[in-house]
């Protein structure tokens, strides 16, 4: 206890340290605490069922087609359940939105739809109710059910405690409910708000089907208990040769490099994101390392300035165990309460990363300031002075008692192993910095990079919005979205209206396997998999796609019998390198009926379909809306005035056209870009702003390290100057000390920055991981920032008055 009230008042005497010591302590922890949130949220944390770690997902990939990632078949899901030993259940899911509600209060709606054995495999099920039975997958008359989500009972149906057996509308059919699901259930990053039942008819399950999944649907299981994800592969792996061997498509199947690898369910939903992630740790791991060792410096100057107090105490008597005692409580009561400080910090960046997009990441959802991480900020924070209080325990127990007693009363000098020490901890500030600035300058020139890609189309004024049709509307969906295009054109501002089934930038990456009439691939090679999309209206018009030669599809192709089509430039090139796509007839899916072809009438500018970072060379076929029977498509809409500001005005014109026609997800196409780009956006802008505090870091140690050797050598440089050194002399001293070190730290700096960049490799786009410009741009402001922290003290130097400094000793 008399050694945390000493360390009180030791720490109210010197206002200016404490201030500065607890202000780095915060900013560092707070800092790591914010990013700790998001890595504890994504990657440490376990999903919310029980057993997690059991639970994989399933997928079917050609990769020589181009088509890495293609879900699971319904056909694949009935001959793998039960016939793979390593698991104990295996299901389906596909995420989707639909129109909820009555007559005149319908709204857009997140569903998900699941096979029978879905809460069985995740270990959580409904609280009220049921499950679905199998009876409930087969397509038939009255078997329409449901299950809600908690929120969803609680909102829509005002908790009814007699809600079983109540009915709600879905895309205009009764759906009676079936079970309740727990308050905090919610898989991966889905937002859905009621699971109907994946209902499939005989002929979609048999083996012509297996290759059908096209993206959306996807499988996932549990493993048996002491199953292993390699025993697992294996057996999917043989399940597959097996089922294969009799398939007339097994080697076009071979060819195209068709695999189902198995993985970790928690890895694979966040395995795009793990990069970025792992960067921003490292960038806040670094910055705490500069916040340490500049505390642990101006620790050692005032340890250093305590020195003669120190010997005193030994000399009366004080144990080496007191003197250790006494440097871990200061130090620990000194990151404690900057630890404190750094959970304010840490809760604000935790807003401030909401702010920026880190909700909208793989299970970004699940990122909050709690109790949990309270505990591990203050645990750190009692880590870290302990660990600070090392080094300064050694210095105060290393320094002999005679020097330590001479050295304050008489020289005014430290020991050169003090000295030293010190300026090895600014060597590792300033190239600690110099790596967190070069890494923010990379992350930046890239990020750069990225908005500098063509897109393919133009999107600003451009407002977009998903819709849903209910299936009975799907006969008259042309006539409907028509209506809807005309009501649209007609209101003040507007200059273009279209639909698509799929917009650029909206996550849909699934691909469909097309190819030109009598197309044979080369040997080796396989047929492709390119985007496919529904279009209606001028959709081209209004993203502004360019026309390189034919004609646009319109709304009126969609009214012929003619089966016409648009490719992209990537399609015509990649098929008909030296030109003459116009008039080629393709076939789009495993369609072999010559009348069921698309002949092309126009080719138009390649677009960046999921990433603007995205390789060229996909290819993409547009075909006229009345040949996709999709219930969900994307209205675009270009207007001369600002798109949000439309917004409210198109739902209701999406109301007015149709009851049963629900709009949500409206935004801006600029906005879209924008949320396309958090991956890098984020990363970029918080490693700049950790460069930054450390680029401070690193000036405040260099200047209290030079401003300490003034204040110890004040008497010297009184005699020098009285025996004629002049003060041009005396500041050049100081000065080429400050430039030296900050050389050193510069040179080790140049190897961080070059082997960061190596790391940083997978993130970066389109930047060399050894750019010159950039380091000579970092290593610029390092000199600038350094030599203004060194000119304070240098100048300082210079007007010491011989006359006072002798007086003074």
């Amino acid at each position: 206890m008399n050694n945390l009230r000493f360390a009180l008042r030791q720490l109210r005497k010197a206002p200016a340290f404490t201030v500065t010591a607890l202000a780095t302590i915060a900013i560092c922890l707070g800092a790591n605490l914010a990013i700790f949130a998001v890595i504890d949220s994504i990657l440490l944390r376990p999903l919310p069922f029980p057993q997690s770690d059991r639970l994989v997902t399933i997928y079917n990939t050609y990769p020589k087609a181009g088509v890495e990632n293609d879900g699971s078949s319904i056909t694949n899901y009935y001959e793998r359940r039960g016939n793979i030993p390593a698991f104990s259940s295996l299901s389906l899911f596909r995420y989707g939105s639909e129109v909820v509600g009555e007559t005149g209060a319908a709204e857009q709606t997140e569903i998900m739809r699941i096979s029978p054995e879905f809460f069985t495999t995740l270990g959580s099920g409904p609280v009220m109710g049921r499950s679905f039975n199998e009876a409930e997958a087969e397509v038939a008359e009255n078997n329409g059910v449901a299950i809600v989500t908690d929120a969803y009972w609680h909102q829509r149906l005002n908790s009814d405690p007699n809600v079983l057996g109540r009915d709600i509308r879905v895309n205009t059919m009764p759906r009676k409910i079936v079970g309740v699901l727990p308050p905090d259930f919610r898989f991966l990053s889905s937002e859905a708000r009621i699971f109907l039942p994946i209902r499939s008819r005989l002929e979609q399950r048999t083996p012509t089907e297996r290759h059908s999944g096209g993206g959306g649907t996807h499988m996932i299981a549990r493993l048996k208990p002491g199953a292993t994800i390699a025993e697992a592969q294996a057996q999917i792996d043989a399940h597959n040769a097996a089922v294969e061997k009799d398939n007339p498509e097994a080697k076009a199947m071979a060819e195209a490099g068709f695999r189902s690898p198995v993985f970790p369910l928690h890895a694979d939903h966040v395995r795009s994101i793990l990069p970025t992630l792992w960067l921003m740790h490292a960038g806040v791991f670094f910055l705490l390392l500069i916040g340490a060792v500049n505390l642990v410096n101006l620790l050692l100057i005032r340890a250093s300035g305590r020195a003669k107090e120190m010997a005193i105490r030994q000399s009366m008597g004080a144990s080496r165990r007191h003197v250790v005692s006494q440097v871990m409580v200061e130090t620990v009561l000194l990151t404690v309460v900057g630890g404190l400080l750094g959970l304010v910090l840490g809760a604000w960046g935790i807003r401030l990363l909401e702010v920026l997009g880190a909700d909208r990441l793989p299970l970004g959802a699940r990122i909050a300031f709690d109790g949990w991480l309270a505990s591990i900020g203050l645990v750190g924070a009692v880590v870290l002075g302990i660990v600070i209080a090392v080094p300064i325990a050694w210095f105060n127990l290393s320094s002999h008692l005679a020097h330590a007693l001479q050295s304050e009363s008489r020289t005014g000098t430290i020991s050169r192993a003090a000295q030293r020490l010190r300026h090895g901890f600014i060597v590792a500030q300033i190239a600690l910095a110099f790596i967190l600035l070069a890494g923010a300058a990379l992350l930046g020139l890239s990020l750069k990079n990225v908005l500098a890609v063509p897109s393919g189309f133009r999107a600003e004024h451009v407002l977009t919005g998903e819709c849903t049709i209910s299936w009975d509307f799907i006969p008259n969906r042309v006539v409907i979205i028509d209506r809807l295009l005309e009501s649209i054109r007609q209101q003040p501002g507007m200059v273009s209206a279209g639909t698509i089934t799929s917009i650029p930038l909206s996550g849909d990456s699934g691909k469909t396997a097309i190819t030109p009439k009598d197309y044979v691939p080369s040997p080796g090679q396989s047929q492709q998999g390119h985007y496919s999309y529904g279009v209606h209206g001028d959709y081209f018009s209004v993203l502004g796609i360019p026309l390189r030669e034919g004609r646009f599809l319109t709304s009126a192709a969609s009214h012929r019998p003619e089966r016409v089509c648009v490719v992209d430039e990537d399609f015509a090139r990649r098929y008909w390198p030296n030109g003459g796509a116009l008039g080629q007839r393709i076939a789009v899916g495993d369609e072999t009926d010559d009348a069921k072809l698309f002949t092309i009438v126009g080719v138009v500018g390649a677009v960046k379909q999921t990433e603007l970072t995205e390789s060229q060379g996909q290819g993409a076929v547009y075909v006229p809306l009345a040949y996709r029977e999709n219930n969900s498509f994307f209205v675009v809409t270009r207007t001369s005035q600002r798109p949000e500001a439309f917004a409210e005005t198109l739902r209701k014109l999406v109301r007015a056209t149709n009851p049963y026609l629900a709009i949500d997800n409206l935004r801006s196409m600029e906005t879209r870009i924008d949320d396309s780009l958090i991956a890098r956006r984020s990363p970029a802008l918080l490693a700049g702003i950790f460069a930054g505090v450390a680029l401070l870091l690193a000036a405040i140690g260099t200047y209290g390290v030079l401003s300490y050797a003034v204040a110890q050598r004040r008497r010297e440089i009184g005699i020098r100057m009285a025996l004629g050194a002049q003060r041009r002399q005396i500041g050049m001293q100081f000065l080429s000390l400050g430039l030296r070190l900050l050389a050193s730290g510069t040179i080790f700096g140049l190897i961080g920055a070059w082997l960061a960049g190596r790391a940083m490799r997978s993130v970066l786009f389109d930047v060399s991981t050894l750019r010159l410009t950039t380091l000579l741009g970092v290593a610029l402001v390092m000199s600038i920032v350094s030599l203004i922290a060194c000119l304070i003290p240098a100048r300082r130097a210079t007007r010491v008055d011989p006359m006072v400094a002798l007086r003074a000793e």
